[in-house]
């Protein structure tokens, strides 16, 4: 039985590039579990999915997704993919941890990943670390406090107003990673060209006092609490909380108040809709990292040893200013390549 739904989705694989392989001594079934927002919401869903559709081309069969309404599809939704003998299953999402990791200690013959989790037991009460790892299981995990740092130092060479902003979906370590990035981007930016370029929506020193939609689907409030930073005087809002991005880049356009940062994909691409308030995204490679892991259970070379992308392995990166250079100085811009090349040397340090 398959699960994968009409979606016309090609060009989301833009970027992808598919290398040689050798040939599998039996067909890889790929199987996507998908969090909840659906597999085209703009963002790591989508992600996931085209890199799932470009493995087509080496694993001799069709990948397969079930999308989730809510968390409780998670369970269920694993053990329909584990009942349909798929060979690698992917879990996407921090919040789906819980789920993929009980389903990989019960199945031991079954490989698996998961995105933005450390795929690691922590216990009942999730204070035990590093805690326990599974062979079978894979992390997908990506440094995006790395690009989102030369995304805060951007966004405060940028502002006008010296104020800038930044929301999460929910407070999740692989939403707060961005924000501190973010946050820490503009603080270096205010030390070396000593500004005071101020930072709305997080403090990883003050983390209770965060703003955070609580979810990924509530439209209403990502546009109020948008509305409320231009209120505050931010000119430049960075809102990691998936497709909500699109509904801060429509007030904006609204407003003509402020520009928006994309995440997790190029909103320039994925949203062009947008395009006019979009100063950059912080990509994450998502897609990229889910047809490694199916490359590596073709040709036999599947661990469980987590994947990490950085800077250095173009696992994230600032996606191009395009029709913003005009907004970014040259001189800013130069300053941006530096502070990339002396994070991907260990120079300095985030």
């Amino acid at each position: 039985m398959r699960y994968v739904a009409l979606f016309a989705a090609t060009s989301f694989a833009v970027g992808i590039t598919v290398a040689p392989v050798a040939t599998a001594a039996a067909p890889v079934t790929l199987c996507i579990a998908l969090d909840t927002g659906g597999v085209d919401d703009h963002s790591f869903n989508a992600s996931a999915w085209a890199g799932a559709q470009a493995s087509d081309k080496f694993t001799k069969t069709k990948a397969t997704y079930l999308p989730a309404a809510s968390t409780a599809d998670f369970v269920p939704n694993l053990k329909k993919l584990v009942d349909n003998k798929c060979t690698i299953i992917v879990g996407v999402g921090y919040q789906i941890g819980p789920a993929i990791l009980a389903s990989a200690a019960a199945n031991p013959k079954v490989k698996f990943a998961i995105v933005d989790n450390d795929g690691a037991d922590h216990g009942p009460n999730f204070d035990q670390y590093p805690g326990k790892t599974f062979p079978n299981l894979k992390a997908l995990q990506f440094s995006t406090d790395e690009s989102s740092f030369l995304a805060g130092y951007l966004a405060a060479g940028v502002s006008k107003t010296g104020v800038v902003a930044t929301y999460g979906g929910a407070p999740y370590p692989s939403v707060t990673m961005f924000m501190d990035g973010y946050y820490k981007g503009v603080a270096y930016y205010n030390k070396v060209k000593g500004k005071s370029v101020k930072v709305l929506g997080w403090d990883p020193d003050k983390p209770a006092a965060g703003s955070f939609v609580g979810d990924f689907q509530n439209s209403a409030k990502a546009i109020q609490m948008s509305k409320s930073f231009e209120q505050q005087g931010a000119d430049i809002i960075f809102p990691v909380a998936g497709t909500l991005g699109g509904d801060t880049a429509g007030n904006s356009i609204k407003s003509k108040k402020s520009l928006v940062f994309g995440v997790d994909q190029d909103f320039y691409d994925y949203l062009p809709q947008y395009k006019s308030v979009i100063l950059s995204s912080v990509v994450k490679g998502v897609g990229a990292s889910v047809l490694a892991v199916t490359k590596d259970c073709v040709d036999g070379k599947y661990t469980g040893t987590g994947y990490f992308g950085n800077l250095a392995n173009k696992g994230t990166f600032l996606a191009p200013y395009r029709q913003m250079s005009k907004k970014v100085p040259a001189k800013l811009q130069g300053e941006i390549r530096s502070l990339q090349a002396d994070i991907i040397s260990g120079a300095l340090s985030i």
